[in-house]
């Protein structure tokens, strides 16, 4: 088994896409890069821990390539926002892939030069790449949170979609 590390702002939205994927043998929602220990989801959300809102992936390889779980990420993302995604604001919810390996760093590079190149956004492709660190698990309440609150969910990635839509300023 190999492990992927992605934020991209709430992790509740983040969850979902990975799940449905062949392969996938866990997702866990959780808090990485940042400076406190074990902090919980009011103190990230504070933005005064320096943490990103993530999700850690369990895959099987030889079901499912890091490749296309990548791929997968830019289409849950604003990669052209740096200091959110969508309706999240702030640093916990800034774009970055975090790598384990430097074949994950090579990979996730080739991806976003790939992006850059393709012209699908006007503006810079801002997500980072950086080194996995420390993973923190999120309280219960957080982990398989479209399943635990269908409603609320919906209702999130509705308005997910609507800020979107009003506000897509790198799409072509």
């Amino acid at each position: 088994m190999e492990k992927a590390l992605f934020a991209g702002g709430c992790f509740w939205c983040m969850v979902e896409p990975f799940e449905e994927q062949d392969g996938i043998v866990s997702v866990l929602s959780g808090y990485t890069g940042g400076h406190v220990e074990n902090p919980t989801y009011e103190q990230v959300k504070s933005q005064t821990t320096g943490h990103t809102e993530a999700v850690l992936i369990e895959f099987d390889p030889d079901k499912v390539t890091y490749e296309s779980l990548v791929s997968l990420y830019w289409d849950q993302t604003d990669p052209t926002d740096a200091m959110g995604q969508f309706m999240d604001r702030g640093d916990s919810y800034r774009p970055v892939i975090y790598y384990y390996s430097d074949t994950q760093k090579e990979i996730a590079e080739t991806s976003k030069e790939k992006l850059e190149e393709s012209g699908k956004y006007q503006d810079p492709i801002v997500t980072t790449i950086e080194e996995a660190g420390v993973f923190y698990e999120a309280e219960e309440e957080h982990q398989e949170f479209y399943k635990k609150n269908p409603r609320l969910y919906k209702q999130e990635k509705a308005e997910r979609a609507e800020w979107e839509a009003a506000n897509s300023k790198g799409a072509k």
